[in-house]
């Protein structure tokens, strides 16, 4: 016998507490901000210094690290193009209830594919997710790796490595881009700040 339901026979059940009512305790306004970039782009660099400055400023926020996730709730996946969609449509559901929570939900990872990125927005209202793009040079990532998997992608012990031998589909319209300035990457306090800015300017840090 199956053990996977008949859709048919799972029925929603609604709470009788609200994101609304969540939002107004937190004082805030649960949303998603999903940071996405090449390996070594720095992208948990910006979610820590981010999840940082809103404690600093009194609000909720947890960030769900790509490679975290991997030791847990996407264990069992690898790095096929199947299973890194089914990293990030997990990731997606996953950071839709901490936003329907009414927290300010940071997820962290490469999502090389831009239709898995979309997908997860189409989960959420539109103004509720907020595509951050870690758009710095394969170059400088490389020469970063601060795990050491570009020189085995250049070896070929890895394979299907983004950048390298799998591709990375850039956003085409992310609410938020981070770039070299004058060939300067900016300061972790500097990326954080650009994020905090955005989200002060249409009302998520007020219920």
């Amino acid at each position: 016998m199956s053990t996977v339901g008949n859709p048919a026979n799972i029925f929603w059940h609604e709470n009788p507490v609200g994101k609304a009512e969540r939002e107004k305790l937190l004082n805030q306004q649960g949303c998603v901000v999903w940071i996405t970039g090449l390996s070594g782009s720095g992208k948990s660099t910006l979610a820590c210094s981010l999840g940082r400055e809103l404690q600093s400023r009194g609000k909720l926020s947890y960030v769900l690290d790509g490679d975290n996730l991997r030791h847990g709730l996407n264990k069992n996946l690898g790095f096929s193009p199947e299973s890194r969609t089914e990293n990030i449509r997990r990731t997606g559901e996953v950071a839709k209830l901490f936003a329907d929570a009414g927290l300010i939900c940071i997820a962290s990872l490469i999502s090389p594919y831009r239709k898995d990125r979309d997908a997860c927005r189409a989960l959420l209202p539109d103004e509720n997710f907020i595509e951050v793009f870690m758009n710095m040079p394969l170059q400088l990532c490389e020469g970063r790796d601060p795990k050491g998997l570009y020189k085995l992608a250049r070896e070929g012990k890895i394979k299907g490595f983004t950048g390298i031998d799998d591709p990375y589909e850039p956003p085409l319209n992310c609410e938020i881009e981070i770039q070299l300035k004058d060939g300067v990457v900016p300061t972790p306090n500097e990326m954080a700040g650009q994020v905090v800015s955005y989200m002060e300017d249409k009302g998520f840090l007020e219920a």
